[in-house]
């Protein structure tokens, strides 16, 4: 079987449970390193005719990160287009399922039991929820709001993101709206903005910045396990 995905966290999941079935990935997978698949574009901009070329038996797609536009133009050139819609910790894990089993035909990696197992395992938040923001960029600031796959992460450990019930999944605000939102903590991840202890912690005067890897945070797929483990004490 021969696979092109279109979304970089999938792309390792793939790469990780059966490097041989990748035939193509997107300029920005970078994981895991050094992934020997064709390069097809962006993951907004991919190259139908080149994806058309590999003659994939499957494209692997999603929701937010693919535009409808270019999924309808790979479903036009007669390829088979897989497209996931993930906004929460237990969707990513039924979602990653249908991939790798019912799209690939994969046997169950064990990789996927032991990050649900590494989750479950967490204990239950004690206490009140802590009021977050989490800008995802800058110039202008963005920040993560409704229905997000990282928020939903988030909650899991305890933090309550202050934009949640924002009607805008990723709505643009000032940074003046931000030091007033009410949040008591501001986590900075460092992508899709690579925000670091000397560019981001210095626009939130008297709150406490938690700097975490933006793929424990965002991404869904063998990261989740290290996610389990690593966040809970990036966030304390």
């Amino acid at each position: 079987m021969r696979v092109v995905s279109l979304v970089p966290s999938l792309t390792e999941a793939v790469a990780v449970s059966a490097p041989g079935l990748l035939a193509g990935a997107t300029d920005w997978c970078t994981h895991p390193a050094g992934l020997a698949a064709a390069r097809i574009g962006g993951t907004k901009n991919p190259d139908v005719a080149a994806i058309a070329a590999l003659a994939p038996d499957l494209v692997i797609a999603n929701d937010e990160e693919n535009r409808a536009p270019d999924l309808d133009a790979l479903r036009g050139a007669g390829l088979d287009v897989l497209v996931t819609e993930i906004r929460t910790l237990d969707q990513a894990f039924t979602e990653l399922h249908r991939v790798l089993v019912d799209g690939c035909g994969l046997a169950r990696p064990r990789w996927l039991d032991e990050a649900e197992a590494a989750w479950a395992a967490l204990p239950a938040p004690s206490g009140p929820p802590r009021p977050a923001a989490v800008p995802i960029w800058r110039r202008p600031w963005m920040v993560l709001g409704r229905d997000t796959f990282a928020g939903d992460l988030l909650a899991r450990l305890g933090v309550r993101n202050v934009y949640a019930g924002h009607p805008e999944r990723y709505p643009r605000v000032t940074v003046e709206e931000l030091n007033a939102s009410g949040a008591e903590l501001v986590v900075l991840p460092d992508e899709p903005y690579r925000f670091t202890a000397a560019d981001g912690p210095e626009a939130f005067p008297g709150l406490p910045a938690a700097l975490v890897d933006g793929r424990l945070l965002t991404w869904y797929g063998p990261s989740l396990a290290e996610a389990a483990r690593v966040l809970p004490s990036a966030l304390r």
